[in-house]
């Protein structure tokens, strides 16, 4: 199996504009979009987990995606 990244885009909810991002990693044989599109639940379980942040926005990668060779 590979590994898939989940990066979700989190703020503040006392704080709004204090965002930052958070990454879950899966195995998965999932593509991006296939893993952006199963991602919801995995957000809600986070963000029950995490009530001081909200989510905004989310996208998925393979790791080391963005490494230059």
């Amino acid at each position: 199996m590979d590994t898939i990244q989940l990066i979700i885009t989190v703020c503040a909810v006392l704080a709004p504009t204090k965002c930052e991002e958070r990454s879950l990693s899966f195995s998965a044989n999932f593509s991006p979009r296939q893993c952006a599109m199963a991602a919801p639940p995995y957000i809600a379980q986070w963000i029950g987990q995490h009530p001081q942040w909200t989510a905004v926005k989310w996208r998925c990668e393979y790791p080391h995606m963005h490494e230059k060779i």
